[in-house]
């Protein structure tokens, strides 16, 4: 038997027992564990934001920002390239009309 079998089994086992069936009817109890589950969501949340104030506060780019940012500069050298290459072509092209 694998941990993960033995780990469903024991929490099938605890979730059928009438003290948890119980603890499960109490409203509170569901509003408790509702609230601790979505407390790592909130934590992250929190966090993120306060990093993000504290980046502007301070005049600093986030990770964020600075992907986004290399992302841009990627496609327009791209651009550049593409460009540079279309212009030697053209210029290649008036280069062989004028020697004829």
């Amino acid at each position: 038997m694998s941990i993960k079998d033995r780990i469903v089994s024991e929490g099938m086992k605890f979730a059928s027992s009438p003290q948890v069936a119980k603890l499960m009817q109490d409203e509170r109890f569901m509003k408790l564990v509702m609230t601790a589950m979505s407390m790592p969501g909130r934590v992250s949340t929190f966090t993120t934001e306060q990093k993000e104030a504290f980046a502007k506060s301070m005049g600093l780019a986030t990770s964020d920002e600075v992907r986004d940012l290399r992302r841009v500069v990627s496609s327009l050298e791209q651009s550049v390239s593409r460009l540079r290459a279309k212009l030697e072509k053209d210029a290649s092209k008036d280069a062989s009309k004028d020697a004829s």
